[in-house]
């Protein structure tokens, strides 16, 4: 293993276990009970390559319009195709091949104003309170960004556990997912761009 400096050690002995009651009872941590915090693993290095990532295949490119719901020349939004527990989840790609870091000039021009406009378009659903966007960067390294809508009134969805929420709420039933979808498509190809309607 390749030496890495002190503050990457900090994995747990081997086999001892932390609690997780300093996140019990938290407002948004959707868990409780008897819960304790995995050990931390050895580094991977070097790491495996992401999808899309050393000539390996890259899953966007190969289905460019597969659970497209809107699109333009520069992005494609995609919303999941599985029923989830939130009101919509949704990913706004780069139709072009690009990583975060050599996003190009004019396309990076564009995040902020299109960043805006999805969540504001996610937000104009009724049950929607909040849209909320993330970047995680392991999956794939075509350039995505993830969009999740919070129920009205649902406050123990707020922040950064929502996603998990997501995982573990009951779907929405199939005809609110589609009048979801179809409302945000629709609103954002009055800006400009293609709304995708199935």
């Amino acid at each position: 293993m390749t030496d890495l400096p002190s503050e990457y050690h900090r994995q747990l002995p081997y086999g001892e276990r932390v609690s997780a009651e300093p996140l019990l009872g938290g407002p948004f941590f959707p868990f409780e009970g008897d819960l304790q915090v995995v050990p931390l693993a050895d580094p991977v290095l070097p790491e495996p390559p992401r999808a899309g990532e050393a000539g390996t295949t890259c899953g966007i490119c190969a289905t460019p319009d597969q659970n497209a719901i809107w699109s333009d020349d520069q992005w494609v939004l995609r919303a999941r195709s599985e029923l989830s527990g939130l009101p919509l989840v949704a990913m706004l790609v780069s139709r072009e091949h690009y990583r975060l870091d050599n996003l190009p000039p004019e396309l990076t021009a564009t995040l902020g104003v299109i960043i805006q406009r999805v969540a504001n378009a996610i937000q104009g659903i009724d049950s929607v309170a909040r849209t909320h966007f993330n970047r995680w960067g392991d999956g794939s390294e075509h350039f995505h960004v993830h969009f999740l809508a919070r129920p009205l009134g649902m406050m123990q969805l707020r922040g950064a556990m929502i996603a998990a929420w997501n995982e573990i709420l009951p779907p929405i039933p199939s005809s609110e997912h589609t009048t979801n979808t179809r409302q945000v498509a629709t609103t954002l190809a009055k800006a400009g761009g293609t709304a995708h309607l199935s």
